[in-house]
Order: C-alpha cells, then sequence, then structure tokens
C-alpha cells in the first residue's frame, strides 16, 4: 500500500489537506515499518483547493490513501474518484499512525474540519460543489478502521 501522509512540517500529520502542499509517501506493508518512498513540495499553485486538474502530483504516485488530519468533502470526493482513499485522525505522530493502520487498529477520530468563518467557497462547483460553506463545525471522517486492500475505482472510506 502507498499513503501520502500530508505533513506542512514534514514531521507531523497536519491538517486541511485541500491546502496542503507536503506530503510524506511512504510504502506499508503488513508486519514491516514503514518506509518513506517520496516527498512532495508542491508550490501553492498545486494544492488541491487551487489547482483543478487531474493530471495532480497526488493522483500520478499510485496511492491507496491520504492520511491527514482534517479534509473537506471536496477533497474527499476528488480522491475518491481517482481511486485514492482519504483517512482523517486527530494522531500526530505520523509513526503511530502508520503502525495502527498497519496493525488493522482504529485511529483517534480528527476534530471537526472548519475553516472559520465565512467558509471558502464549497458551494464552487470546481470546490467539488457542495452548495454549503464551512464553519459550521461537522465531521469529515475520523474513528474508522481502515482496509488495507487496493481501493475500489471511485470509493471513498465513510
Amino acid at each position: 500500500m502507498r499513503i501520502a501522509v500530508s505533513s506542512q512540517n514534514f514531521r507531523t500529520i497536519t491538517g486541511h489537506a485541500g491546502k496542503s502542499r507536503r506530503f510524506l509517501i511512504y510504502a506499508l506493508e503488513p508486519g514491516r515499518a514503514p518506509q518513506e518512498v517520496d516527498r512532495l513540495d508542491l508550490p501553492k499553485e498545486l494544492s488541491l483547493h487551487e489547482y483543478h486538474g487531474d493530471d495532480h502530483p497526488l493522483f500520478t504516485r499510485g496511492l491507496n490513501a491520504v492520511l491527514t488530519a482534517s479534509a473537506g468533502a471536496g477533497f474527499m470526493q476528488r480522491l475518491g474518484r481517482h481511486g485514492i482513499r482519504v483517512i482523517t485522525t486527530a494522531e500526530s505522530d505520523i509513526d503511530k499512525a502508520l503502525a495502527a493502520l498497519a496493525n488493522g487498529d482504529a485511529l483517534p477520530p480528527a476534530a471537526p474540519h472548519e475553516h472559520g468563518s465565512g467558509g471558502h467557497g464549497d458551494d464552487d462547483e470546481r470546490a467539488g460543489g457542495q452548495g454549503h460553506r464551512h464553519g459550521h463545525g461537522h465531521r469529515h471522517g475520523g474513528d474508522q478502521l481502515v482496509d488495507l486492500r487496493p481501493a475500489t475505482t471511485g470509493s471513498v472510506e465513510p
């Protein structure tokens, strides 16, 4: 399994995956220590919040999943269309989170995904077409057991 971890500081799991520009990519196999195989340090215009093409670097790395502290519905849907699962968690330690995933253990649930007052335009069709703005404290994922088998096209973890 190949999993990208959103990490703006390249040390811990960070949130708002749609605006994240830094990702650590790991090969994760049951019974083996996770191995970092790649890093993405993208310019601002290549955050998924800004870039809307189907040739984004996250889509070309053979990923099965993205691990993050928070993600909006538009981000989850876009990755799902590319067969990439989104896993959210409150765990900030990358090694602990990857070990839990490798062992089939549940991760601590993520905090509610918020954008603050005014939202960021999720009613814009390019941003996922959700028809609502954030800032009202609803949850996006977390507290799930994750199946490490390869994703089927278009699936997103509940």
